[in-house]
């Protein structure tokens, strides 16, 4: 029998409007040095559509309660799982969970969280940001209908971390990984170069931008130099160099 849900957890869900659950860790892969796969059994619909995340119940180093906010890279009704990829490129709460979880470990859940979604509408998708992002990015463009473009650039620790994922046939497919080679996390020196090797396909274009808080920043400058709209650029920062993530499991803004 499942523990009880927190209470806050439960007032968290009901002030958002979404669902929250103790839910079960089903498997924990390692996937690469800095990537970890996570599997949650139990209630599928936290997932969401692509795009959505969750946040994951986790506690810091002294024992505290705070949350942490991941990208659903699948879900799956029939299993009733959710699947999570975390990048455990730092020494987080939410790292070192994801790093130590076992198989029978429970955890609460809120979700689905997120605003952005696929867009529908547009010709071809470009997902740009780093590991993070990778898991949201891969979600999002396997539900874009043939025929359509993806297009990923994305910054990864090592090329080992460079995942790839398998597409419906008749969807044009780009991808660009580009190696961080000690850069900071902040520094967007790495995302530029790769968007710079990109020339953007004729037509409606939509890019989704997943990275670090200054990074996205400049790369939304950057975007916006090169055509796209405010409304073609759908931003979503994970953390902040510096600063741990709030309790909320989002970066600060200020």
């Amino acid at each position: 029998m499942s523990r009880p849900l927190d209470p806050t957890s439960q007032q968290l869900a009901q002030r958002l409007n979404v669902q929250a659950a103790v839910v079960e860790v089903r498997k924990s892969t390692s996937l690469s040095p800095y990537l970890h796969e996570v599997v949650l059994g139990g209630n599928a619909a936290l997932g969401g559509e692509p795009g959505n995340d969750v946040m994951v119940l986790v506690h810091d180093n002294e024992g505290r309660p705070t949350r942490r906010r991941y990208s659903v890279r699948h879900r799956d009704d029939e299993e009733n799982t959710i699947t999570l990829w975390v990048a455990t490129n730092h020494d987080g709460p939410g790292a070192q969970w994801a790093r130590t979880c076992q198989p029978g470990d429970e955890v609460d859940v809120v979700g689905p969280r997120g605003k952005i979604t696929l867009d529908a509408v547009a010709d071809w998708h470009l997902f740009i940001g780093d590991t993070t992002g990778l898991a949201s990015f891969y979600r999002m463009a396997q539900a874009i209908e043939v025929p359509g473009k993806a297009i990923f650039i994305v910054e990864v620790d090592t090329m080992d971390d460079a995942r790839t994922a398998t597409f419906d046939e008749g969807l044009g497919v780009t991808g660009i990984f580009v190696e961080r080679q000690g850069r900071d996390y902040h520094d967007p020196t790495g995302l530029l170069t790769g968007l710079s090797a990109f020339d953007f396909p004729e037509h409606l274009g939509q890019a989704y931008l997943f990275a670090e808080f200054s990074v996205v920043k400049t790369i939304a400058v950057a975007l916006r130099d090169r055509g796209l709209s405010d409304e073609q650029i759908r931003t979503k920062s994970f953390y902040r160099t510096g600063r741990a993530n709030a309790g909320n499991g989002e970066p600060e803004k200020d």
